[in-house]
C-alpha cells in the first residue's frame, strides 16, 4: 500500500492509502490538518492545496486548465509546486509521495 507524507508544522504524518484515492481524501479519512477538502474533490475550493516537494513533481504532473485557475484565484500562495490533493491520484509509483498542506493560503 503505497504511503503519503504530510508535512504539517508538527512534524511529517505518514498515511497508508489506497491506489485510485486522492491526497485529498486519504488526508481527510486520516485526520491530517490542514486539508479539509470542503468540496468533497469536486474541484470547485482550494481547501486541499498542497506543495508537492521538488522530487516528486515530475511524477506527479502539473495541474490542469480548471485546477490551474482554481489555484490561481483560490490561493495566495501559488507556485510551481501547488496542486490540490483532490486532482493527484495515488498510484504505487508514488509510493513515498511528499507533500505540504497549505491552508493559511486559502482566500
Amino acid at each position: 500500500m503505497p504511503k503519503v507524507v504530510y508535512t504539517v508544522s508538527d512534524g511529517d504524518r505518514v498515511v497508508d492509502a489506497a491506489v485510485g484515492e486522492s491526497v485529498m481524501s486519504a488526508a481527510v479519512r486520516s485526520g491530517v490538518p490542514g486539508i479539509v477538502g470542503e468540496c468533497g474533490g469536486q474541484l470547485s475550493c482550494a481547501t486541499c492545496h498542497v506543495w508537492v516537494r521538488d522530487d516528486f513533481r515530475e511524477r506527479v504532473g502539473g495541474p490542469g486548465e480548471m485546477e490551474l485557475d482554481l489555484l490561481d484565484l483560490g490561493v495566495t500562495d501559488f507556485t510551481d509546486a501547488s496542486r490540490l490533493g483532490c486532482q493527484i491520484t495515488i498510484t504505487d509509483e508514488l509510493d513515498g509521495l511528499t507533500v505540504e498542506p497549505r491552508p493559511e493560503a486559502w482566500h
